[in-house]
């Protein structure tokens, strides 16, 4: 594919990602960095600066098969047609294989399921993977099944009209019954595992919180995001005092209740049909971990 700048002096990765279809910034710097991209028929660099007139060459590689496993993994699949299906994902399962775990993730149980249906793009195949939740955050994911779904999804989270509904308890009564945290989050600057509220390269994250019911000593609330950074929602709760129950991460350190992961779950995913726009709004109910932490609860009248 051929391209002509038309912009001066916009990066090399953002015209890519701009004018070729189904191409995201970060896939755009993938192709740049293993030379798919030629500028006036040299290699380009992600930040170079273009001129008007610039011609601007990309080729999409063919997609090439993962070296990952397919594991027999009950998934609880509450939503499918021939472009998405959505996963009800339980506490405790790892989305991506990483050290530690290879085979026993939500990627590797896809591979069985859905080889053949999940989207191959950017060059490589990926197991369909829009988005992502904690290992310890239990509710609803997102699956492409093909190159178009995953653009468009993609582009739904980039430019937040993905609608997505946690619910959480948190630590400490709530003032008010609802509020908004806007507060740039980035790495800790000491431990590289977490991350932190930080004006230090850091990305803007919002959360919107309503209160749902209060207890002694607790609140149950319910979480919009308006932005998806990692942690996010833990990360915000924990900035204005009000961790997450059995956060040891962000909050207090020893188990409360019996709870020594976060209580939180993503219970409503809203987006557009990647295919003709119309609305889907999915839904998945608390899990038994987060019911019977609600019933050791007791409420204030």
């Amino acid at each position: 594919m051929i391209f002509i700048a038309d912009i001066s002096g916009e990066r090399l990765d953002a015209f890519v990602a701009r004018v070729a279809e189904g191409v995201t910034r970060s896939a755009a710097q993938r192709l740049i960095e293993e030379g798919y991209v030629n500028r006036n028929g040299k290699p380009g660099k992600k930040n170079d600066k273009l001129n008007m007139g610039d011609e601007i060459s990309v080729e999409i590689p063919e997609a090439k098969p993962v070296e990952i496993p397919a594991t027999e993994i009950p998934l609880e699949i509450v939503y499918e047609d021939a472009d998405v299906l959505v996963i009800n994902k339980p506490k405790g399962l790892v989305v991506h294989p990483a050290a530690g775990h290879q085979e026993d993730t939500l990627v590797n149980g896809l591979l069985f399921a859905r080889a053949d249906q999940l989207s191959g793009i950017n060059g490589e195949l990926r197991p369909g993977i829009v988005h992502r939740i904690d290992k310890d955050t239990s509710g609803l994911l997102a699956v492409a099944k093909n190159d178009l779904a995953h653009t468009v999804l993609a582009s739904q989270l980039k430019d937040h009209s993905m609608a997505r509904t946690y619910e959480a308890i948190v630590c400490g009564n709530l003032k008010a019954d609802s509020g908004t945290v806007d507060a740039p989050i980035g790495r800790h600057p000491s431990d590289r595992k977490k991350m932190c509220v930080t004006q230090r390269n850091s990305k803007s994250a919002v959360t919107h919180w309503e209160v749902v019911a209060r207890y002694r000593g607790y609140t149950h609330i319910r979480c919009r995001l308006e932005t998806g950074r990692t942690h996010q929602i833990r990360v915000h709760m924990a900035s204005i005092g009000h961790p997450i129950l059995g956060d040891t991460v962000y909050g207090h350190k020893k188990p409360e209740l019996g709870q020594d992961s976060q209580c939180l779950h993503a219970g409503i995913l809203c987006f557009a049909h990647p295919r003709d726009g119309h609305p889907v709004m999915v839904m998945a109910d608390l899990p038994d971990y987060f019911k019977n932490v609600l019933k050791k609860l007791t409420p204030i009248e």
